[in-house]
């Protein structure tokens, strides 16, 4: 396989530990979801790439729905906010 950006084919898999949060105000108070996958490196340029393995995914994946479905509820939307200069 060759690098997407330089075409290099001097890459190197990896495993890796990464939590994934959900952006903004309302999911501030939620917890990260920590994901292992196997990432791609192009030891050229640095260009990287990587796969949400099935398990994982399904976890994110539920995870966001809940997300939505709380926000949809009445949960305090950053427009609440005021924020001092």
């Amino acid at each position: 396989m060759y690098c997407a950006i330089c075409e290099s084919s001097n890459q190197a898999e990896f495993t890796t530990e990464m939590v994934i949060h959900f952006s903004g105000l309302k999911n501030i108070d939620q917890p990260g979801v920590v994901v292992f996958p196997k990432v791609l490196v192009c030891l050229d340029c640095g260009s990287s790439r990587f796969t949400i393995p099935g398990i994982d995914l399904a976890l994110l994946a539920a995870r966001n729905t809940r997300t939505e479905a709380s926000t949809k509820q009445g949960s305090v939307g950053a427009s609440q906010y005021a924020i001092a200069p």
